[in-house]
């Protein structure tokens, strides 16, 4: 199965953190193929990855000319997975060792029965590490905010560790994406919902990253909070 899979990594600024993330993931699914997908980093992300993937054929680089929020970056990336006519799963996960890629093979294992796998912090045996209190109550008023406005059951519904099949994620694309930032992630779950998706959560372990940077700002949370009205306003 991880034959048939490309994991997307978007970056920005991630030079410290690119070697590691890919070579974690491929020491645990050696045959599963690698999209970093680059923003134009100013540190050289971009080019560390394409010395990467000179010297191992299973990691590719898209490079985008801009930083344009992560939502645009995902969509590019997964456009270009799937001109692979060879690739069933498409994955998604961050970059800077936030997610745990040793969860990878049991999310992989459950997509041969679902349409969408979430890489879960609130389902049993899932949890947080490194964060204090403040981000916590964040997230969690985050994933209930979207469930209450949204009417939909799953736990971690603001997480962006996920494997995708393929003809799923092509109906995904096919519908207008509003969110450029984190709301994308609750955008393409809730479209999801809306296709009658079989989803599935898989518990992991989230550990805030060590080194580099957090993209998080306010105005990604500010744009969060007011697109998820509207998101149940314009169900199918």
């Amino acid at each position: 199965m991880s034959e048939k899979t490309v994991i997307c990594l978007p970056t920005y600024n991630e030079a410290r953190n690119i070697v590691k993330i890919t070579e974690n993931i491929l020491e645990i699914l050696p045959r599963v193929s690698i999209l970093v997908i680059d923003d134009n980093s100013p540190d050289g992300t971009g080019a560390i990855a394409e010395q990467m993937a000179l010297k191992h054929p299973r990691i590719s680089v898209l490079h985008r000319p801009r930083k344009e929020g992560l939502g645009k970056a995902y969509v590019s990336g997964f456009q270009a997975a799937l001109k692979r006519p060879e690739v069933r799963w498409i994955g998604q996960m961050d970059a800077d060792l936030s997610h745990p890629p040793d969860r990878l093979p049991e999310m992989l294992l459950a997509a041969e029965h679902a349409d969408l796998v979430i890489g879960s912090r609130y389902v049993s045996g899932g949890g947080t590490e490194n964060w204090n209190i403040i981000r916590k109550m964040i997230s969690r008023f985050g994933s209930l905010y979207v469930r209450l406005w949204l009417r939909i059951p799953f736990q971690d519904l603001t997480g962006g560790f996920k494997i995708w099949h393929r003809e799923l994620l092509e109906q995904i694309l096919c519908c207008p994406i509003s969110a450029h930032g984190y709301a994308f992630q609750v955008e393409t779950t809730f479209l999801s919902t809306q296709h009658n998706a079989r989803i599935v959560e898989v518990p992991i372990l989230f550990t805030d990253r060590n080194v580099g940077k957090s993209k998080m700002t306010m105005s990604i949370v500010f744009e969060a909070f007011w697109r998820v009205p509207l998101m149940g306003w314009h169900r199918f």
